[in-house]
């Protein structure tokens, strides 16, 4: 295998180990102590706000980032809360507060949606991403960069 030592850039591929933290520490996700993953840059796997970090990266490199909500998962939309009336949800699901539900969305995909609030007759449903709002904890490992037309 030749050893490339490119830095992360458009055209390239990168093999790293991540973790996604809150900043109070607590972890979301993490691939450390696993295999790396890989992906071209610019492919959709990492979002842009994530991706933009890690640019200039070489193997070896490691590195924490503080990613604002508007580079990470976004700020809250009050308009992706939505009331949807009782009698949507079948008698034998026994609903509380902080559910995870999959809805179809207008495109035939789903839409994971978290109950806040029920009542007799409606329940209050949050679609924003529940990390939305929220600063994110970035910690990068490079392991290898190479061009992409490479795979």
């Amino acid at each position: 295998m030749t050893d490339f030592n490119v830095p992360v850039s458009e055209g390239t591929r990168v093999f790293l180990n991540f973790s996604v933290s809150l900043e109070d520490g607590s972890e979301v996700d993490t691939n450390f102590g696993a295999d790396p993953v890989d992906f071209a840059i610019g492919d959709g796997s990492l979002l842009p706000g994530f991706e933009r970090r890690i640019f200039g990266m070489l193997a070896g490199d490691r590195q924490m980032f503080e990613v604002p909500p508007e580079d990470a998962f976004g700020q809250p939309n009050e308009n992706n809360v939505q009331r949807v009336p009782l009698e949507q949800f079948d008698e034998d699901i026994e609903l509380e507060i902080g559910l995870v539900f999959s809805f179809a969305d207008a495109a035939g995909g789903e839409l994971p949606g978290m109950i806040i609030s029920f009542d007799d007759e409606e329940v209050t449903i949050d679609f924003n991403h529940p990390l939305a709002g929220r600063t994110i904890l970035f910690d990068v490992l490079i392991h290898r960069v190479e061009p992409a037309e490479l795979h």
